[in-house]
């Protein structure tokens, strides 16, 4: 039995007990402007917060304001984008969504939390928080949606939670649930002691209630949208203002590390954050970057003087929190940038892109303020951060080129399946403006598309449609055409699962990227297959829920696929050993000879083989759900 025949039997009783997607294709064009962006369509709601909810489908959310889409008797504050069809539809979504966050759970449920009171024009607040008036808004939210691709999806309402939350950010748990933090009661340009909601919860609700948090409550005013990931080792890192703390939230305790560099990073400064891929080869450690953002000490956040005209910081550090509580200093922006998102591209490389060299997030009547903009000097111009190479030589800007759209206060962004990045919103306003201001309301969607976008596409064969943590691994075949014509190109590629995560105010919380542990065997002549290693066995490296899929051969990425992680419920997620992958090998047709690079001996792999349970039922759709604005967590939760 040759090598190839082998390394299949090894694999066919965790093949047999798992079910396949079918192949992705191509791209529905071959001919993109390569490292440029392209306008495609019209949001109809401005894209202050939007999430990719199903292949086809990417969810946007606006605030309560004028709007010229029209729906049921108001202005259309949601609605759904078909990037099939570069167009899209209005949305009910009833109630004030400003300024929510949100993130996927673990059964696929997506969660759109907090949100302001009721508003009348001009953003002024409403006589009556029960509707009625000038947009008919009932107070915060009350919303769920099933995103679907049959055009049949609509906001209905649920009831209210327990304590308002403007400004919150979400993380997805290890065990597919989701930690709720901080935001404040009314908003404003910052927090402030009257308002301040120093607290986090879980959701769906563990009968805790609120848990008070010391960096929230020690961290005014710059404490909104606390920055926060998941790590490795369980515990969340949350960084706000100028403090940094490890939270381990079984414990309820908080374990401080040293403070940010340079810059505050978090909501209104609004640095960029990712957390940087996780591979076999940095062994899973998490490593999160930070860049740009403003320098203000707590003392300067204060609107007497011209913030739009205030320098961003050109600084990006990075921290390894389970492993140092340090930061440490990176490669600086070739300008200061605040607002910039950062987007991880499933070659490895992250794409910063939106945002303004001057001045901070937020708007209001100030005269010193850009027809309300907080912000001034518009970056068109994106900007390539390579994670691998050596310091120093991080940034590029080869073969890219300036948007002609600034996006300012109110952008988001997000990856789509094709490997483009979907870019929209910019509205530093108190209500829809776009007459005689420098930075109107926005509505166009432009797509982004990297430099890998043009190239002949793998058409992997064999990607399971859901993942275990450990388990057997599984075969992925590759054709000659999809190693560009020579079989030395399977050394080369690597298996990327990917969350875009959900997107606003210069985050997309919950984003993540991890490299499955991967061998080959190749014939010279031939096809190639990938023996891929499931998860790692630990939710917290990449928690639970659904999740883009990618075979990228010499950092060409096929066409996403939408996969579940985990067992798509909320709970403790089951866990086994991590198979031993067979021993790469190429071998020559018509021989029984082959060479071997002994990259078998995988850091993501144990010695142990898995038993069957270590596969899961296969989810090829995903029923979701979006629960915007003061969702009630009691009624939501009989929900799941």
């Amino acid at each position: 039995m040759n090598v190839r025949a082998a390394a299949a039997a090894i694999s066919l009783f965790a093949s047999a007990y798992a079910q396949t997607i079918s192949p992705p294709g191509q791209p529905s064009t071959s001919d993109a402007p390569l490292g440029q962006f392209k306008i495609v369509g019209n949001s109809i709601a401005s894209a202050q917060q939007l999430f990719l909810g199903t292949l086809d489908k990417v969810y946007i959310v606006d605030k309560v304001e004028n709007n010229p889409a029209k729906i049921n008797g108001h202005p259309a504050w949601a609605s759904e984008y078909s990037i099939s069809k570069n167009s899209g539809r209005p949305m009910d979504i009833v109630t004030n969504t400003f300024c929510a966050g949100g993130t996927v759970l673990g059964n696929g449920t997506w969660l759109n939390v907090g949100g302001n009171q009721a508003v009348t024009t001009g953003g002024v607040a409403a006589s009556s928080q029960n509707g009625g008036g000038v947009y008919d808004d009932p107070d915060g939210g009350k919303s769920l949606i099933n995103p679907c691709d049959d055009s049949s999806c609509e906001w209905t309402l649920t009831a209210d939670m327990s304590t308002r939350r403007w400004y919150p950010t979400l993380e997805t748990l290890d065990d597919g649930s989701a930690i709720v933090l901080g935001g404040c009661l009314w908003g404003g340009y910052v927090n402030d002691a009257s308002q301040d909601n120093p607290t986090w919860e879980i959701f769906p609700p563990t009968g805790d209630g609120p848990i008070h948090s010391d960096i929230l409550a020690n961290t005014l005013p710059a404490n909104l949208y606390p920055l926060t990931w998941i790590l490795p080792s369980g515990k969340l890192l949350v960084q706000s203002n100028w403090k940094t703390v490890l939270l381990d939230y079984k414990k309820k305790q908080e374990t401080p590390l040293d403070d940010m560099l340079d810059a505050v990073r978090v909501y209104p400064a609004s640095g960029g954050t990712a957390m940087l891929p996780l591979t076999p080869d940095n062994n899973y450690t998490a490593t999160i970057l930070f860049c740009g953002g403003s320098n203000l000490q707590p003392d300067q956040w204060k609107t007497n003087w011209d913030i739009a005209q205030f320098n961003a910081s050109t600084s990006c550090v990075r921290l390894t929190p389970d492993q140092s509580s340090s930061y440490v200093e990176d490669d600086a922006l070739p300008e200061g940038r605040s607002m910039g998102n950062l987007i991880l591209l499933p070659n490895g490389k992250i794409l910063m892109l939106n945002g303004a060299q001057t001045g901070t997030a937020g708007y209001g009547t100030e005269n010193w303020a850009i027809n309300e903009s907080y912000a001034d000097n518009p970056v068109l111009m994106p900007i390539m951060y390579d994670p691998s190479a050596p310091q120093g030589k991080r940034w590029s800007r080869d073969g890219l080129s300036p948007s002609t759209i600034p996006r300012m206060y109110h952008s988001s962004a997000t990856l789509l399946p094709d490997g483009s990045v979907f870019v929209s919103g910019s509205n530093p306003h108190a209500d829809y403006a776009v007459d005689n201001v420098k930075f109107p309301t926005e509505y166009r969607v432009e797509y982004f598309y990297p430099s890998y976008y043009n190239q002949r596409r793998p058409e992997p064969k064999g990607i399971l449609s859901s993942l275990s943590y450990g388990g057997s691994y599984f075969n992925v075949t590759l054709t000659k055409d999809d190693l560009f014509g020579d079989v030395n190109n399977i050394k080369n590629t690597q298996v990327i699962v990917l969350r875009t995560g959900f997107s606003t105010h210069t985050m997309n919380m919950g984003q993540r990227m991890l490299q499955l542990g991967s061998t080959y065997t190749g014939d010279s002549e031939g096809s190639t297959t990938l023996h891929v290693n499931q998860m790692p066995p630990n939710p917290a490296t990449f928690p639970p829920g659904p999740a883009l899929v990618f075979v990228v051969v010499n950092g060409v990425p096929s066409v996403g696929v939408q996969v579940m992680v985990g067992n798509g419920k909320i709970g403790k997620q089951p866990t086994a050993d991590v198979a031993t992958l067979p021993t790469s090998a190429i071998t020559s047709t018509g021989s029984s000879n082959s060479s071997s690079d002994g990259s078998g001996d995988n850091v993501a792999q144990s010695h142990h083989k898995s038993d069957a349970d270590g596969l899961h039922g296969s989810m090829s759709s995903f029923a979701a759900v979006v629960v915007t604005g003061l969702v009630s967590w009691t009624m939501l939760a009989s929900l799941l």
